[in-house]
């Protein structure tokens, strides 16, 4: 990444606008709480978070048409755009005092309608310009900036709140994907990462969740991801409970949790470019199973101590995810609809979380926190151990010819060849 001269010079707007993003995470709903009415504030909240991230999905489907023959550095380039000048009239307005709890939720809302877009864009042009050998480890860079960000983002973001509130945060996290957005449009140089139109012209025609349905593997590793995620959501509504009622600690305990898995994230983004010589698939499934039983030690009353390290383990494994997914996307789709794809699976990842985090409630009120948090780790064990028996079914040699899988003399695969896993 750092040695390639179109990659090289937009690395700087990444970590900026990670960390701008990183910042957000605070003062998004801290906002919320300024704006909503006190006897309403939880549901702002909820709805203040939900903003910041739901609409992509709904923008992965309802865009397609329009955006699917676009560059991948003009996707990330207008959706940094629409981040900046959304969250950008949020503190003109406050500063104002014109801006409402309504209006508040709605710029958030559009601020983030081409949030898979744009990270498809990004995903698409390590794919175009890397070859295939570096894709992982392209990966594990935007990760590892995201991760550095999580652990550096709220401290700044709390600085920033003393002394000039969270509409100032937010200013701020404007002001960086501003500067991501000119970075695309600047150093990018026009043509990069293009990609011929398939022969088939039906399939340029095609969305990209028939384009995911096409392809046997990608489906189960959406589905994978779906599962994944959405089993984890309950854990943001079970973990702070289990802090304070369950521990009877303060929020420094629930802090010290978080920052232990931020800190697991940095070192796995770092070790998610070592894996390019392992096997994918059953990597993926692997990783899966340990974070599950990583998570079991939350519900299992074990010393705190115990638990918050491995918590912090288990954020050692969610960077490799994220990496080793998205090069399984980036090996098994042709350049032309790699966006759409692309598009389709951070839509669904995008839904998950929010739906897991929605069933936390009545997990929580009918188990317990402990028990939730022992519930979901034991579901996402489950769903590893599940997805490693199918790898393993289907690694088993059967009669008859198969596919050819030889890459081309650049390494990268044949798009023109049957995909297979």
């Amino acid at each position: 990444m750092i040695r390639h001269p179109t990659l090289r010079p937009v690395l700087p707007g990444f970590a900026v606008s990670a960390l701008g993003d990183g910042m957000a995470v605070v003062a998004v709903g801290w906002l919320a709480i300024e704006l909503a009415p006190v006897a309403d504030r939880g549901v702002w909240v909820a709805l203040s978070a939900a903003a910041y991230t739901l609409p992509g999905a709904l923008g992965a489907v309802l865009l397609g048409r329009l955006l699917r023959h676009r560059s991948p550095a003009r996707l990330a380039a207008w959706e940094a755009a629409l981040r900046a000048g959304a969250l950008g009239t949020i503190p003109v307005l406050h500063a104002f005092g014109t801006l409402g709890i309504e209006g508040y939720v709605a710029l958030l809302a559009v601020s983030s309608v081409l949030h898979s877009w744009g990270q498809a864009g990004v995903y698409t042009l390590i794919a175009g310009v890397l070859p295939q050998r570096h894709h992982l480890a392209g990966n594990a860079v935007l990760s590892g900036l995201a991760a550095i960000a999580t652990v550096v983002g709220p401290p700044l973001a709390t600085l920033l709140i003393v002394f000039g509130g969270p509409a100032t945060v937010l200013a701020v996290d404007a002001a960086t994907f501003l500067v991501l957005a000119v970075t695309f449009l600047v150093a990018v140089p026009r043509g990069a990462a293009s990609e011929p139109e398939p022969a088939d012209a039906a399939a340029s025609r095609t969305d990209g969740f028939a384009v995911i349905r096409r392809v046997p593997a990608l489906s189960g590793l959406l589905a994978l991801s779906f599962g994944f995620f959405f089993l984890f959501g309950p854990v943001y509504v079970a973990l702070p409970l289990h802090v304070s009622d369950g521990l009877g600690a303060s929020a420094g305990v629930l802090a010290a949790y978080y920052t232990a898995f931020g800190i697991g994230a940095v070192a796995g983004s770092v070790l998610a470019g070592f894996l390019g010589r392992w096997r994918l698939w059953p990597t993926t499934a692997g990783i899966v199973i340990g974070f599950g039983v990583l998570l079991l030690p939350l519900g299992l009353g074990v010393p705190t101590a115990v638990s918050v390290v491995c918590f912090g383990l288990a954020g050692l494994l969610w960077p490799p995810y994220s990496s080793l997914s998205t090069a399984l996307f980036q090996r098994s789709v042709p350049g032309a609809l790699l966006p759409q794809a692309l598009a389709a699976g951070s839509a669904v990842r995008a839904l998950s979380v929010p739906l897991g985090t929605a069933l936390g409630g009545p997990l929580v009120a009918g188990l317990g926190a402990a028990g939730t948090l022992l519930v979901s780790g034991a579901g996402i064990a489950l769903l590893g151990l599940t997805a490693a028996a199918v790898t393993l079914r289907s690694a088993r040699p059967h009669p008859g010819p198969t596919a050819d899988t030889t890459p081309q003399e650049d390494g990268s695969p044949d798009p023109h060849r049957k995909v297979t896993n």
